[in-house]
């Protein structure tokens, strides 16, 4: 008879479950440097200087950095076409995104 992954984790205790699901999660989320997403957007760093107003090497610079400014870091996903997000997580609440940092606009 086969087994069915399901079934094994449901005679996990919850504990355990909680350390399959989260594991599972951390394994599936995306992860990529600054690089990775400019690369994955099909943008040069030529385009991506021009977008942000500095030079290529600039941009080389920012891509290898691993301490930015958030606001660095907003201009740059938004020069790409996208929206930043910057979201607390604890370990007894849900998820919360934080705004009013780095010069987006706190809700209402």
């Amino acid at each position: 008879m086969p087994i069915n992954v399901d079934d094994k984790i449901s005679k996990r205790s919850p504990t355990q479950r909680k350390k399959v699901e989260a594991r599972a999660a951390a394994l599936i989320a995306e992860e990529m440097t600054l690089r990775d997403l400019r690369k994955a957007r099909e943008l040069t760093q030529a385009r991506m200087a021009e977008q942000l107003g500095i030079t290529q090497d600039g941009v080389s610079r920012l891509e290898k950095r691993s301490d930015l400014l958030l606001s660095t870091l907003r201009k740059s996903v938004e020069a790409m076409g996208g929206r930043l997000s910057l979201v607390a997580e604890f370990p007894d609440r849900a998820p919360v995104v934080l705004t009013g940092i780095a010069g987006d606009e706190p809700s209402g």
